[in-house]
């Protein structure tokens, strides 16, 4: 592209080969023209953000409730996280940094409130009619719900970054169209038969940074969490030989450290060493594989970006101790979240009219599946305190999530 403004900081800036390149996207679903200051990508992630439902993660739970305190972690702090390593581990891979970043800005936008068990109760509600899919839904929102432009519905972003909030954890079907993980969602089948987003194959290498972002960031904010909520304690985490190891030696250097420093020490220490085993890892794997463009990453048949195996044992163990002693938690469990979402449900599937103006219109003579999804919608794009405040004016009683 010619820059007609002069010589300015486009960001069309040199990068490998198997980067995936700007200059050459795949384009848009709808036509527009190109941005004389910015990339596609730049302004696909310029238009997440500014998106309502970028905003919308502020108040969606990640695994705390909102109001248990103001400094747990919230679906949009743990974004804006994700992104920040997934920049730094594209900048070491010299891919794309606004791609990796948009992808992971925009990787948690279909989560329902109340984290993953609204999801679950909306996917148990939704069984009829194909379930509910998070990813999926994250698509529906950029590609239909979004109402920002006059020429299109969604955000219109590029093929690229559509493959990668798509596909950011691999492909979803083989070679025959069968889904790898049980069929996949209609509304991606859907949007891929107008874009094809190559299903079969493995996302660009911006997209992988961005998925093992995700992986970084919850499983050492997650513990940062779960130890200010007092879930978690230093001492639990010993045993693990990730942390466990990080712990032992800032004790050693700071025998004196009181124990909200020494977990903050453990947190910063650990998204260090695994940050910087994915590119030691991705290093070696991208010169034993040798791809020489994005297309390449994308017919290699495996996953680039990676923990080398010693980390990724350790990664798992970790997840299982967070699933055991977090997830799973007592105090976590008896949140009665579900039960909001499955109300709400109910109400609105019964009498759409009680949905708000925009949602509820041709809703009364519709067929149950379109009336569903359309609920489902509505219900997936509620932040935790609307959800909350809704419930409160249909019933007469609205569950304490205290």
């Amino acid at each position: 592209m010619t820059n007609e403004l002069g010589d300015i900081g486009f960001g069309y800036r040199p990068r490998a080969a198997y980067a995936s390149d700007p200059a050459k996207s795949r384009g848009r679903l709808f036509d527009e023209v190109e941005s004389p200051t910015r990339t596609p990508f730049q302004r696909d992630r310029d238009r997440i953000i500014h998106s309502t439902a970028f905003r919308r993660l502020k108040h969606k739970t990640q695994v705390f409730v909102a109001h248990e305190g103001d400094h747990y972690r919230t679906r949009l702090t743990h974004s804006i996280e994700v992104a920040q390593i997934a920049r730094a581990l594209a900048r070491a891979l010299r891919g794309d940094e606004d791609l990796a970043e948009a992808v992971a800005l925009v990787h948690d936008f279909g989560h329902t409130p109340f984290g993953h068990t609204g999801e679950d109760a909306l996917n148990e509600k939704m069984a009829a009619w194909g379930g509910f899919d998070h990813n999926a839904q994250s698509l529906r929102v950029v590609t239909r719900l979004e109402r920002r432009y006059a020429e299109f519905d969604g955000l219109n972003l590029t093929w690229e970054t559509l493959e990668g909030l798509v596909k950011h954890n691999g492909p979803l079907t083989d070679a025959k169209g069968k889904g790898l993980k049980g069929p996949v969602p209609q509304a991606i089948r859907d949007y891929s038969e107008l874009h094809d987003l190559e299903l079969d194959r493995f996302a660009g290498i911006e997209a992988q940074c961005a998925a093992i972002a995700d992986d970084i960031a919850y499983n050492t904010h997650d513990i940062d969490d779960g130890l200010r909520a007092g879930l978690l304690t230093l001492d639990m985490l010993e045993d693990l030989s990730l942390p466990g190891s990080i712990l032992k030696g800032v004790r050693e250097r700071y025998p004196a450290l009181d124990d909200v420093r020494t977990g903050h020490e453990l947190m910063r220490r650990q998204i260090t060493i695994m940050v910087e085993d994915v590119i030691v890892s991705t290093t070696a794997n991208l010169a034993r594989i040798k791809p020489d463009s994005a297309e390449a990453v994308r017919a290699a048949g495996e996953t680039m970006v990676s923990f080398s195996a010693e980390t990724a044992v350790s990664e798992k163990e970790l997840k299982a101790f967070l699933y055991k002693h977090l997830y799973r938690h007592a105090e976590v469990m008896r949140v009665r979240a579900d039960q909001i979402v499955r109300d709400l449900f109910d109400v609105y599937f019964a009498d759409p009219r009680a949905m708000p103006d925009g949602w509820r219109e041709g809703l009364d003579r519709a067929e149950d599946r379109v009336k569903a999804r359309s609920v489902a919608d509505f219900l997936a794009g509620m932040t935790d305190t609307y959800a909350l405040k809704e419930h409160r004016r249909l019933f007469d009683h609205t569950p304490d999530l205290s």
